[in-house]
């Protein structure tokens, strides 16, 4: 039997995420080296390296079957909703503990710039809760919900009523809005914030949506990495725009310090808009792991 971290025990879990974890095809996080042939034998094979996905979109709930919507249309019928919009009501329902077996049933789907892009299901069992609280009562178009994880197989059709995507077994979500992001992010005392507001939100955008950004190669979880965890960034581009400088360009590289890491070089390119000039800063992100970290801060960037 193929095991999936530590969930031999599938206690709790749906048919649909009793499949996943049984096709899943990585082995225990706490597994040893492959097994060395011996001499009557083929080499083992060596196990492909896990796929990491650094995603940022909208997280949304598909019902897989007609039966589980029209449960979930009976336990709605049992609170009280009057005077709730069709998404609060089914947020109050999904949030409910003794309601949890809904939210195991239902496909969640992550779109990323309005496309359906993976397939979620948690890595531990509890996490099903952080799902049921990414419903909003009134979703804007501004929410973002970030979801760090692996990347599995695609999914059967039947796993969401034929809506065949990669699953994604998440270790990490959250959800916010690019309102509290922009205010979270620390302002300079040397800027107000009818100046640095606007700097940061163009910053957000360039970063986010380049293009085809699914959030599963190493350049794009670098880049969401940065959009979402390293202030810096904003207030460069902020400084570049007091300077009447335009942000160009964001591109990525592999790092020349990379050896048995994956290291990339994230670099901005500011032109001044009267005579052309260009400068550039750059950014070193260690992505060989499933969390991406800084390796160097952001400096000045030399082309050779």
């Amino acid at each position: 039997m193929v095991t999936y971290g530590n969930y031999d025990d599938r206690t709790g879990l749906s048919d649909r995420q009793a499949l996943w974890h049984a096709i899943v095809p990585q082995a225990s996080d706490e597994a040893g080296p492959a097994p060395a042939a011996t001499a009557d034998q083929t080499p083992a094979a060596v196990p492909a390296p896990p796929s990491f996905v650094y995603a940022i979109g909208r997280v949304e709930p598909r019902f897989p079957t007609t039966g589980l919507e029209k449960e979930l249309a009976q336990a709605t019928g049992r609170i009280d909703s009057a005077g709730r919009n069709d998404r609060d009501a089914l947020r109050s329902v999904v949030t409910e503990p003794a309601n949890r077996y809904l939210v195991r049933g239902l496909a969640w789907v992550l779109t990323v710039e309005g496309l359906e892009t993976y397939l979620l299901t948690p890595r531990d069992p509890a996490d099903f809760a952080v799902l049921a609280e990414s419903l909003r009562p009134n979703p804007r178009p501004t929410d973002i919900d970030v979801v760090i994880g692996m990347l599995g197989p695609m999914a059967p059709p039947e796993y969401a009523n034929g809506l065949v995507l990669p699953i994604v077994a998440f270790d990490q979500m959250f959800s916010f809005d690019t309102d509290t992001l922009i205010s979270n992010i620390p302002r300079p005392d040397s800027f107000a914030e009818e100046d640095f507001r606007p700097a940061a939100e163009e910053t957000y955008e360039r970063l986010v949506q380049i293009a085809d950004n699914a959030g599963n190669t190493d350049e794009h979880r670098a880049l969401n990495y940065l959009a979402v965890r390293y202030p810096a960034v904003y207030a460069r581009t902020a400084e570049a725009f007091a300077r009447d400088f335009a942000l160009a360009s964001v591109h990525t590289q592999r790092s020349r310090l990379s050896g048995p890491r994956r290291i990339v070089d994230v670099i901005l390119t500011y032109r001044n808009r009267t005579s052309d000039f260009e400068e550039s800063a750059f950014v070193r992100v260690d992505v060989t792991e499933e969390f991406p970290f800084l390796v160097t801060k952001l400096n000045p960037y030399f082309r050779r």
